[in-house]
């Protein structure tokens, strides 16, 4: 399967102008920031919820604690992702029970990703909120989930597919639109 680029949707600026909005949005709904914390789903999820609490932290001058989950072992399609899926820690050094949490990902689509990160937190206690914040919706959805905060909504046809590279992981900041061949 070939990924043909089609647009590119989002550039550097663009990013930190929405991961800024986003942790304003984020302050102005979470006024008491010490019940606050971010977790981020992996792999960009993580990226972007620490970039987000960096934003928090300078408007602030306060730390917000960051976590990292990974779902793969609540992903209800497990078999389908990969023959040997890779798994990776999660990362959460405070009590979820007495914090607001705000969930971060990267893209917003079927709404799948974001039931196996609440099944995971959940098992780590009860929160008192939680809130989703993710870079892009693209619409799409199978379960009935919406993001509190959203960079940039940006409706797609099935066969398109939306490409987050950070620079973390990918060398550039950047949102592309595609098609995958054979799809």
């Amino acid at each position: 399967m070939t990924f043909h680029e089609k647009a590119n949707v989002m550039d550097p600026e663009a990013i930190d102008k929405a991961l800024m909005r986003i942790s304003h949005e984020i302050l102005e709904k979470n006024r008491d920031i010490k019940n606050l914390a971010i977790i981020g789903i992996r792999n960009r999820g993580e990226y972007l919820a620490r970039r987000i609490a960096e934003n928090i932290n300078k408007i602030k001058r306060a730390r917000v604690p960051v976590g990292v989950l990974d779902i793969t072992l609540y992903r209800d399609d497990l078999t389908e992702v990969a023959e040997q899926p890779r798994l990776r820690e999660t990362e959460i050094d405070f009590d979820v029970s007495v914090k607001n949490i705000v969930l971060v990902d990267d893209v917003l689509y079927t709404g799948r990703t974001i039931r196996c990160a609440l099944d995971e937190i959940i098992d780590f206690g009860r929160p008192l909120s939680i809130q989703l914040a993710v870079l892009i919706d693209r619409g799409h959805r199978e379960l009935p989930i919406r993001a509190d905060y959203v960079g940039k909504n940006i409706p797609t046809s099935q066969r398109e597919v939306i490409e987050v590279r950070l620079k973390e992981c990918d060398g550039a900041d950047e949102v592309i639109i595609g098609e995958i061949d054979g799809r």
